[in-house]
């Protein structure tokens, strides 16, 4: 029986079949090879963040919309991210943009402490309650503008944009522990590269392009307001 409580007409319409799938596919598939991000890709259910959408569809190649002029997004490029911040068992982590919930979810096996900032309180409410329902208490969320960061936990080992900047401004910068990383898609509304940020010192800090991607517009006092 799938972990909804139905039971599947065929094979093929299980969670578990999809999940696997978009694993092999998509991620080992793509040259993911964290393990640990992969377990985690296997233990966060992709179905309950998307609920509108088909088990073919949550498990698909793309992003998905969740409502609210958003979307989660595409598996690897969840994947990608997560394996380019090098995340350790100890880490605290910030999250730019909850969403449904699905990346804080996946963030939650692979760190000590996950805080998220959602600007929309209708996905705030569905994230926390998926959350709830997967038991992952280390995940601390909070309803606001994460365009700024969320000064009051700072400094973080890894901070997340889930959505694209035109720029990493420097107070959010600053909320990097030293040898903390960001990950961020900065660039056009359009179009954006994948930017890694790492802060090397007191007021040094080393960028590296990972390659381009496509996010929905961050919005907010640091984001695109227009």
């Amino acid at each position: 029986m799938s972990t909804d409580g139905y039971r599947p007409a065929r094979q093929h319409d299980t969670p578990e079949y999809w999940s696997a799938k978009m694993i092999a596919e998509q991620l080992r598939g793509r040259n993911i090879r964290d393990e640990r991000v992969l377990a985690a890709f296997a233990k966060a259910p992709r179905h309950l963040f998307c609920p509108s959408a088909s088990l073919s569809e949550a498990y698909a190649d793309h992003p998905v919309e969740i409502g609210c002029g958003q979307t989660i997004s595409q598996p690897y490029m969840v994947a990608w991210m997560l394996e380019a911040a090098r995340l350790r068992p100890t880490d605290r982590v910030l999250e730019i943009g909850t969403g449904s919930g699905y990346q804080a979810a996946l963030l939650a096996q692979l760190v000590a402490r996950v805080f998220s900032v959602e600007r929309i309180p209708e996905l705030l409410a569905e994230a926390r309650e998926r959350l709830a329902r997967l038991d992952l208490e280390n995940v601390t969320l909070r309803e606001g503008d994460g365009s700024a960061g969320w000064l009051e936990h700072a400094p973080f080992d890894a901070i997340f944009y889930t959505a694209a900047a035109p720029e990493v401004p420097q107070p959010v910068k600053r909320q990097l522990a030293i040898g903390g990383r960001l990950l961020a898609p900065v660039g056009l509304r359009h179009h954006q590269n994948l930017l890694r940020i790492e802060r090397t010192g007191e007021v040094t800090y080393h960028e590296k392009e990972l390659g381009g991607c496509v996010f929905v517009p961050l919005r907010g006092e640091f984001g695109w307001n227009d």
